[in-house]
């Protein structure tokens, strides 16, 4: 469990469906995901299964987003592709509640994530995959100081609309952290208000 100060994360478990297929029920939030929402509870129960079986072979670890005001998880975000011999993984399927992105809740779980990922298990490498028609979510990615790699052609399928996606690569690098964690601190110490954008990212 990863703990802050508006958020913590906590591994993700059916003891969160709940919650999540509340705060997954508006359809704009599946835009630029791999998945086409959710229509009941036993859907989101079936996917954190199958979360929680990918994350058996160690290449993914899967978090419910909780809002500490209220107890209840607002969203979902994961480590990727983990290379413990790389020093390498990728941070993805982050979702929010709309409520919620306009909050210090999606900085402050990235900022736990990149804690956890180059202070605890001393990666050397972090990076992102985001749609490229994806303003917004690539936008952010550089506000909390990710640098843009280049683009991957045809990378993935898009649920929603069925074709064929190009995938923006971001990354922060271990060098990169030191500057990323003090203007991450900065933000996150402000009083909380509306309007600084939230980072959605399949």
């Amino acid at each position: 469990m990863l703990e802050g100060r508006f958020v913590r994360l906590e591994p993700l478990d059916a003891a969160h469906a709940r919650d999540l297929f509340a705060a997954a029920a508006r359809p704009e939030i599946w835009r630029y995901m791999p998945l086409r929402g959710f229509t009941s509870e036993a859907d989101v129960e079936r996917w954190i299964e199958l979360a929680r079986a990918n994350a058996e072979s160690g290449s993914e670890e899967p978090f419910a987003i909780v809002d500490k005001s209220s107890g209840k998880a607002i969203g979902s975000t994961r480590y990727l592709d983990i290379k413990p011999s790389e020093r390498a993984l990728e941070i993805g399927w982050t979702w929010l509640a709309p409520e919620h992105q306009r909050t210090p809740a999606n900085t402050e779980a990235k900022y736990l994530l990149f804690r956890e990922a180059f202070e605890v298990r001393e990666m050397l490498r972090v990076a992102f995959y985001t749609d490229a028609q994806n303003g917004r979510s690539r936008a952010a990615l550089v506000r909390i100081g990710a640098v843009y790699e280049g683009t991957l052609r045809s990378h993935r399928a898009r649920a929603i609309n069925s074709f064929e996606r190009d995938s923006a690569v971001y990354s922060i690098i271990a060098s990169e952290w030191r500057k990323v964690k003090t203007d991450l601190e900065r933000r996150l110490a402000r009083p909380p208000r509306f309007g600084t954008g939230a980072l959605i990212n399949g």
